[in-house]
């Protein structure tokens, strides 16, 4: 994951949300200058996620914390053991622990779920995708937990993709315009952008075959059952890069039947439910008395 400006953005203006003009708690009764040590310890079987985040917002808020690592991103974690150690000014600690938490609680969820994903797709050549069907704000650490969770990103937001999806292609109305439109678009702002575009029936899928080659990049099958990706996979082609098509599978793929779409050969299925259906994993910051 890249720590950048958005990263460090979201810390500030969660800290500054939850401290607001003090931590009076601490302020009342803890030094401004002692030193503490705390440990963060998994209270549930799962995937770990949201350590290399925790560590940076410690470092963030007091660069002399000293910080120690014992399980990574991505590690099977079970309850009783321990995620790591973190010695710094009681104050950082206390302000900084629910935050932490916080992260690391939905982003180990997150992750947790995208394995139990994964791990159904094993054998078989689909990847899986996440959508933006995510926190506000906090959109950043959701997807790096389901990319630690073996999950591909899809487009992060608006900007780095176009995605016709069948509200766009309405109001253009229809295929055909949509996707000239939006080639016409990148030739005149020479932005490198693909431009996938939402199916919703076979007759779609042969409309964008027609028009889209050397345009499209991806078609996504938007509800399709496995039987109609099937169908449409013979109209694509086997080999997706003959006439430069991905195709993607999407809407109602749940733990029950991704397998058969998977058995279909479709090249992606995106399943939103990877963060909004997450269930937060229990965890907890105890302080350890030096």
């Amino acid at each position: 994951m890249e720590f950048n400006n958005q990263f460090y953005h979201l810390i500030d203006e969660a800290l500054t949300e939850d401290v607001g003009e003090g931590d009076h708690s601490t302020l009342s009764c803890i030094p401004k200058s002692a030193r503490g040590k705390a440990i963060l310890k998994i209270k549930q079987d799962g995937i770990l996620a949201g350590v290399e985040v925790a560590e940076k917002i410690f470092l963030y808020k007091d660069p002399t914390a000293i910080f120690t690592i014992l399980k990574k991103d991505g590690e099977m974690m079970k309850a009783g053991e321990m995620a790591f150690e973190v010695e710094a000014f009681v104050h950082t600690i206390l302000q900084c622990e629910r935050l932490v938490l916080n992260c690391m609680q939905r982003m180990s969820g997150i992750a947790t779920l995208t394995r139990q994903y994964v791990d159904r797709l094993y054998g078989h050549k689909t990847k899986l995708l996440d959508t933006r069907k995510s926190t506000p704000n906090f959109r950043l650490l959701e997807k790096e937990a389901v990319r630690i969770g073996g999950g591909i990103n899809h487009r992060f937001g608006l900007y780095d993709m176009i995605m016709l999806k069948d509200n766009h292609i309405a109001y253009c109305g229809g295929i055909e315009n949509a996707i000239n439109q939006a080639w016409k678009y990148l030739q005149k702002t020479n932005l490198d952008l693909k431009i996938e575009i939402e199916t919703r029936n076979i007759e779609d899928v042969q409309n964008v075959i027609a028009v889209g080659k050397g345009k499209v990049s991806r078609i996504m099958l938007d509800n399709f059952t496995p039987q109609q990706i099937t169908e449409a996979l013979k109209l694509v082609g086997e080999d997706p890069t003959t006439i430069g098509f991905e195709t993607e599978a999407s809407g109602g793929i749940n733990l029950d039947n991704i397998e058969d779409y998977a058995e279909t050969g479709v090249d992606y299925v995106s399943v939103g439910a990877l963060i909004h259906q997450a269930r937060s994993i229990d965890l907890s910051l105890k302080a350890v008395i030096i």
